[in-house]
């Protein structure tokens, strides 16, 4: 028979039921381990060289720009700009904010006006709108915007993305570079990062994402076999973890304020439900951020820097395709404007310091003396007393422009080269964000800087400047490890590691600011003397391959260790075949 349960026992049922599923929620659906986004192996960022071009005087020296402002009647550019001194070639062309009379700006009869934007997303969204209204009203002004070149990868991601729906000759397209990072974007830690890398595991960066500054942290942790958690929200012990800022500010301000904030812990791949709370022991920034850090708190030095990646952050310049086409001209007469500007600044003191001024005025903060300074870099100590070298960039001349873009002697594309490594780095980390990026060729138009190469010759004055290494390297900024193969016994190489080698050969490209170690190591298989002498040989032939590719001898510096530094156990058959290494090493 069945038995009809009252309204209020039902009451009392659903109850029941309902609280043994929110207790088995809370305290056991809520506390079991879940999948944590995993941190990533970085592996070997390969970047390559970026020699300067040095006019050593053979710049006639200009009058320079009044500070009256041009009205000639030209095409009008509104060119939004983060507060980077490696626009120093814009700055003096264009004379003031607005371009001025006698300006080589309004000698190519542009009017300018450039504007702080540090948001990217917001100068992303300005392009965007230009676009929509261009196609309606082509009289208005053109919109261009200036980005670091290794964050392109992202910003072109999403700028292709928001002006697909207006057909292909909407789509932003980079054609110029006027200068770059040359030190002053860095990533600045505790001085035990510097003595050992390891040590950063466990601990924090403030950055803002997925931008420049956070690519040099990325770098300098590959070189070093150091994963990156890249999941904001999580604290992963074996990884360094990425604290995110809403600009290159904000991640300096995170760090002096002493900002806090829980996580949920990682281990083993999992996130647990337990929780830990962390500050951020470094920063990814740039001037005046660097500044900032050292005037106000101190404590962090230089991890790692564009003076030693001296071809990652290019200055990039975009627009709209349909805008430059309808303006060729216009822009070819940009292009061969900011060429002599930068022979100004690379050449004269006079120039260099007008530029600093007008920086001054377009970014509404500071001096012309305290933009001059951090163009040209110093160290300086924080208020720790510590040591920390501050600001640095370079203006580009017209042959530089041509390094960068595969058009100088060499015929690299400096530029793609870091474009594609870091647009996959990105992808890797982010693919529910990036899962892809846009080709190099589809959003790179050379053919701007060619015309004027072609035309313009005399503009090519530069020559390559020489970098003077120290005979010994006392100071390391990265190094690792490779099972480079060698026959038994012999110091030849095997056609198998030669891919490695190559990519240790592009390493040493892009920090061509650093000596390179070349460091041999064996096992403790047979004699000591005779394993001393294997590994000096070993090295040398690491060494010798990468002179023959190209690398300058007095780059290299090869030692051989014998047994006497083993990273293992010698008892074992792993232990010894890691203990069978050649060790790279970039450094001063």
């Amino acid at each position: 028979m069945a038995v009809k349960v009252k309204t209020s026992g039902k009451l009392l049922l659903i109850l029941l039921v309902v609280g043994s599923i929110f207790s088995a929620k809370v305290f056991w659906w809520d506390k079991r381990p879940k999948e944590a986004k995993a941190s990533t192996d970085i592996g070997h960022l390969a970047l390559p060289d970026a020699p300067e071009a040095s006019l050593k005087g053979n710049s006639p020296l200009l009058t320079l720009p009044s500070s009256e402002e041009s009205v000639n009647g030209g095409t009008k550019i509104n060119w939004e700009v983060m507060a980077w001194n490696s626009q120093f070639p814009l700055m003096y062309s264009n004379g003031g904010a607005l371009t001025t009379k006698g300006s080589l700006i309004d000698k190519a009869n542009l009017q300018i006006k450039i504007v702080r934007q540090d948001d990217c997303n917001k100068s992303i969204a300005d392009i965007v709108k230009f676009a929509q209204d261009y196609k309606n009203d082509s009289n208005i002004p053109g919109v261009f915007a200036s980005y670091m070149g290794d964050g392109m990868p992202a910003f072109f991601a999403a700028l292709t993305k928001e002006l697909e729906p207006l057909g292909p000759e909407y789509q932003p397209i980079a054609f110029y570079a006027m200068g770059k990072s040359f030190g002053e974007d860095k990533v600045m830690g505790p001085v035990e990062w510097k003595k050992d890398p390891k040590s950063a595991l466990g601990k924090t960066c403030a950055c803002y994402l997925r931008d420049g500054d956070m690519n040099i942290l990325l770098k300098w942790a590959g070189d070093n076999g150091l994963k990156v958690n890249p999941d904001e929200t999580t604290y992963d012990k074996d990884a360094i973890n990425l604290i995110a800022a809403n600009d290159f500010l904000d991640a300096c301000n995170k760090y002096i304020t002493g900002y806090k904030e829980t996580r949920k812990i990682v281990k083993d791949g999992k996130k647990l439900n337990d929780e830990i709370t962390v500050g951020v022991d470094a920063v990814a920034t740039w001037t005046p951020g660097d500044v900032n850090i050292a005037k106000q708190k101190g404590g962090l030095v230089s991890i790692a820097s564009t003076k030693e990646y001296s071809s990652q952050m290019p200055n990039i310049t975009i627009t709209i395709k349909k805008f430059a086409y309808d303006h060729r001209t216009d822009i070819e007469n940009l292009i061969m404007a900011l060429g002599q500007a930068g022979d100004q600044v690379r050449s004269f003191n006079e120039a260099k310091k007008f530029a600093a001024d007008v920086s001054a005025k377009v970014y509404n903060e500071q001096s012309g003396d305290y933009w001059l300074t951090y163009y040209n870099g110093q160290v300086e100590k924080d208020v720790q007393g510590l040591n920390v070298p501050l600001g640095g960039s370079m203006a580009f001349n017209l042959q530089d422009a041509a390094n960068t873009f595969g058009m100088g002697k060499d015929g690299v594309d400096r530029y793609k080269i870091v474009y594609t490594t870091f647009g996959d780095i990105l992808s890797k980390m982010y693919p529910e964000l990036m899962a892809t990026y846009p080709q190099y060729q589809k959003v790179v138009d050379k053919s701007f800087l060619q015309s004027v190469i072609a035309n313009h010759p005399e503009l090519l004055a530069g020559e390559a400047i020489k970098t003077t290494y120290s005979k010994e390297i006392t100071s390391e900024v990265s190094s690792k490890s490779y099972q480079i193969q060698f026959e038994v016994g012999s110091s030849v190489i095997k056609p198998e590691s030669y891919a490695q080698l190559d990519e240790i050969l592009k390493s040493a490209v892009v920090a061509e600011g650093l000596k390179v170690g070349v460091y041999g190591h064996t096992d403790n298989t047979g004699n000591a003397d005779a394993n001393q002498t294997l590994s000096n040989e070993r090295a040398n032939s690491v060494k010798n391959y990468l002179i023959s590719k190209g690398l300058a001898e007095n780059r290299i510096e090869a030692k051989g260790f014998g047994q006497s530094q083993p990273i293992a156990d010698n008892n074992t058959f792993a232990g010894k075949a890691k203990n069978r290494r050649v060790q790279i090493v970039l450094g001063e």
